[in-house]
């Protein structure tokens, strides 16, 4: 299949492998933002055909394991009133919260339901006038243009009794807020290729020069990561420090213009907590005042509140690339898919379900 199997190709792969081999001349820490490449690269073992000077670390490149406890109370809050029907992406039912989750909610009678996009939510409201359609606006760049057609679709047709729990994420920011850290180690990034096909690689343009770190947009398949990983350390074994784009075949340094213009007219850009990193100032999306009539923390008035990770999860410190999910003494144990004490864990784009799936066994860095 076009622009698969091409990407699958196991000569090209050890081809960009031996010329990374041959290029790189002293330690360096790579990020992918991704949690689609994260699983990428465990599943085809990408990391451990990597000379030894390359070491690959992960980010906070998951929306589902950055939604913070707050906003997934809340989404048990709403779900669980007997007139709302509440709609979300599979992956966030099993989310923990402080003291339950969606799936709980679902399995002790409440109207949860699972959908693959928003628009299925704007159709379940139109078709039951009598209840209050929920859908749980989670994501980065890549999935908030939809999110936002769906809100903008409601108000278009008077949809009364349609409204979205909103909590997007900006990458970055959070990028940003890494960079900044006193704890960072990370000396180039994979920037993510899903949020680049929205966005474009302007932004990180900025990043790459006020940080002198270079970020090069990669794409999902292994191939797509060995050239990534290959153009970071020719950069960084040159002393450059540039934006450059890997993943040609989707991303442009525009971006998609009309999606982002329906971002623009539908949120606006606000402070954001996320899951085990902590506020981040400009680094998510809300409704805008004009869409407020759809917003559904004001609807239904939910609280916010503040709550604590369980104190022997760890996955603050793999979000932020500083610890392995194989370095938390949970893992595997105490902590499962199905019984997980952290999002990284549960998110089909978590980092810890990843190790998991494909590293289980793993011990020690």
């Amino acid at each position: 299949m076009r622009y698969v199997d091409e990407y699958r190709d196991e000569r090209i792969a050890r081809a960009l492998v031996a010329d990374i081999a041959r290029r790189v001349t002293r330690p360096w820490v790579l990020m992918e933002i991704c949690g689609g490449q994260t699983h990428t690269l465990m599943r085809y073992g990408v990391d451990e055909l990597l000379p030894r000077e390359v070491e690959l670390v992960h980010g906070p490149g998951c929306p589902v394991c950055v939604t913070p406890l707050e906003i997934i109370d809340k989404a048990v809050a709403i779900a669980s009133r007997p007139e709302v029907t509440f709609v979300s992406y599979g992956d966030m039912l099993r989310v923990p919260g402080s003291g339950s989750d969606l799936f709980r909610v679902k399995a002790g009678g409440g109207d949860v339901r699972v959908a693959y996009s928003p628009m299925e939510a704007v159709r379940l409201a139109r078709a039951h006038p009598d209840r209050q359609v929920v859908f749980f606006g989670i994501g980065f760049e890549t999935t908030a243009p939809a999110n936002a057609m769906a809100v903008w679709q409601a108000r278009r047709e008077g949809l009364a009794n349609f409204s979205m729990l909103a909590s997007h994420v900006l990458v970055p920011p959070a990028l940003e807020l890494l960079l900044r850290s006193p704890r960072n180690r990370v000396q180039g990034f994979i920037g993510p290729g899903h949020v680049c096909t929205v966005m474009g690689y302007r932004q990180y343009e900025d990043l790459s020069r006020t940080f002198h770190v270079p970020i090069v947009v990669g794409g999902f398949e292994p191939v797509d990561l060995l050239e990534a990983i290959a153009m970071l350390v020719a950069q960084l074994e040159e002393g450059r420090a540039e934006a450059e784009n890997q993943y040609v075949r989707s991303v442009s340094y525009e971006g998609n213009l009309p999606a982002q213009r329906i971002l623009e007219e539908v949120f606006e850009v606000c402070d954001r907590k996320w899951r085990g990193v902590g506020l981040v100032p400009r680094s998510g999306l809300r409704l805008r005042p004009a869409f407020a009539a759809h917003d559904a923390e004001t609807r239904f008035g939910v609280e916010t509140t503040s709550a604590d990770e369980p104190a022997e999860c760890r996955s603050a410190e793999v979000l932020q690339g500083l610890v392995r999910p194989t370095d938390c003494p949970a893992f595997g144990g105490r902590c499962t898919p199905e019984n997980p004490l952290g999002a990284p864990m549960v998110s089909a784009e978590g980092a810890c379900a990843a190790y998991y799936r494909y590293r289980r066994h793993a011990a020690g860095p």
